[in-house]
């Protein structure tokens, strides 16, 4: 009993601690946590929550902060996916203008959020490496470990330094793999980050050989972590490698037009999902904090100020037949005409929510089995095997109720084989934190010529959009615009000597 209460307690300092500073000890410690498959386990859970939790940050709770929340705002509110219905206060506006800050609460609160995940990940591999002669279910546990250090130093990579095609020279972030790391840190370059989440996400494959559920690391996970990494680096033949692994496990299989519908809110039943992070009834944090409230409202569940835009709708429309519309949902009056916010059609997003008929409510899907797909069909274009990827890109559209609408091989007129693979990322992974990743790290543009508050400081009236584009800011984003990722947060600058702050 006493071993128990000494462990919670441990376990509750750790996860409600709110220092502003990274260093390990802002974690439990190797010392006080139980070198027991159950004490690690429940140290593990721990780093599960951090995902999803909202906690105490810089002395205050803020209901906006969660990990999920933060990721997906910082991702895809600065892409060509979702519209800026209004201006606000709120610092995710600051993704949608490119008006960054080192002091923005959003970025401060995920690189603090991370490392704490990071740090507590590095606890429990270091209280293992004690354990003798470790069973498969501790190795598991360790395995586990290893994936969510790998999985959160790439997220912080990919929002908080260049892409590794641009230049794996660039400073990248700070790599925490040890608790006996002082505070004073330099930032390692991209292409060390990049082979550190490699080496880790290998191990951690290595290790994870049971079976805890979607909800839990696991090696496919691992496989899929480490498709993702390697195509963002450009090693194409381990992308298809891994990608391959994943497909051919058996495990998994794409959702159909009839199922795909309910994927999002049954993922953790889903037959795509390789890893989510599971919500329950009492994570529903409703309209003050949940990932759906600023993009979907049924009238009283959420703030609803963003959009699918015009863009990705028209983009979509040549297909009216594709069950993906699903996930965009026009608010409309009592005639059937579709609303408008500020002169911006309402059409709502719904992939984060109805998970038991709540509209707030989802377990946000991580990894799934349709971007294997894409993965493996981008890497083949780039090494000249376009029948092949054109056929990955096919299997997609066939299970998205498309069966008339397949390319057979053929790539359309005036366009490029990577373009219909860019273009079908865009639409199925839409709202799942890709596509600005997709587009910059192919040394690509960001075309957002359509009204909304991205236009800081315009009104609609303000504007022609049959003018060129770059009469304007923030229509067209290049992909060597130095904001298309975020300021290192003020905390770290001020604490770390050492750490460089982006230009």
């Amino acid at each position: 009993m006493k071993t128990r209460l000494f462990l919670l307690i441990g376990l509750w300092l750790w996860v409600s601690s709110c220092d502003l500073n990274v260093e390990p000890s802002d974690a439990i410690t190797t010392a006080s946590l139980p070198n027991t498959s159950d004490g690690l386990n429940n140290a593990l859970n721990g780093a599960y929550a951090l995902f999803k939790d909202h906690i105490t940050f810089n002395g205050t709770t803020d209901d906006n902060l969660m990990y999920l929340r933060q990721f997906f705002q910082l991702s895809d509110f600065a892409s060509d996916d979702i519209t800026c219905g209004q201006i606000t206060e709120d610092p995710f506006f600051s993704s949608f203008t490119l008006a960054h800050t080192p002091t923005q609460t959003n970025t401060r609160f995920f690189w603090y959020i991370s490392y704490k995940i990071i740090n507590g990940a590095n606890t429990v591999i270091e209280a293992a490496e004690k354990i003798e002669n470790p069973d498969a279910a501790t190795q598991q546990l360790i395995g586990e470990c290893y994936f969510l250090r790998a999985l959160c130093h790439f997220n912080l990579a990919r929002i908080f330094a260049k892409p590794y095609t641009h230049d794996p020279n660039a400073p990248g972030i700070i790599l925490r793999t040890s608790l006996g790391e002082g505070s004073q840190k330099a930032r390692s370059t991209v292409e060390e980050v990049y082979a550190a989440v490699i080496a880790d996400a290998e191990k951690a494959a290595t290790l994870m050989n049971q079976s805890r559920g979607v909800q839990y690391a696991s090696k496919d996970a691992a496989w899929a972590l480490l498709s993702r990494v390697n195509l963002y680096k450009g090693d194409n033949e381990k992308a298809i490698s891994y990608a391959d692994m994943v497909i051919n496990s058996g495990r998994f299989s794409l959702e159909t037009a009839t199922t795909y519908p309910t994927l999002f809110a049954n993922a953790v039943g889903g037959k795509e999902t390789i890893f989510c992070v599971a919500f329950t009834a009492v994570d529903n944090y409703g309209k003050f904090g949940s990932i759906a409230s600023m993009i979907y409202s049924d009238g009283n569940s959420g703030w609803g100020e963003e959009f699918a835009s015009a863009s990705l709708r028209n983009l979509m429309s040549a297909q009216p037949e594709d069950v993906r519309w699903k996930y965009i949902a026009p608010a409309t009056d009592g005639d059937g005409n579709v609303q408008k916010k500020n002169g911006i059609e309402m059409y709502y997003i719904t992939k984060f929510s109805f998970q038991d008929g709540q509209p707030n409510l989802s377990s946000p899907i991580l990894f799934r089995l349709a971007e294997m797909y894409l993965n493996r069909g981008e890497a083949k274009v780039k090494l000249g095997r376009i029948t092949e990827a054109l056929d990955d890109v096919d299997l997609i559209r066939q299970n998205r109720g498309l069966e008339n609408a397949l390319y057979a091989g053929k790539v359309p007129a005036n366009q490029t084989a990577l373009d219909v693979v860019l273009q079908e990322r865009r639409i199925e992974l839409a709202f799942e934190g890709h596509r600005t990743y997709d587009v910059y790290r192919n040394k690509r543009s960001l075309n957002r010529t359509y009204w909304g508050y991205h236009l800081q400081g315009l009104k609609e009236s303000d504007i022609d959009l049959s003018q060129q584009p770059g009469n304007y800011p923030n229509l067209i984003v290049n992909w060597d615009n130095p904001r298309i990722i975020y300021y290192l947060p003020i905390d770290e600058v001020l604490t770390n000597s050492l750490a460089e702050q982006n230009q």
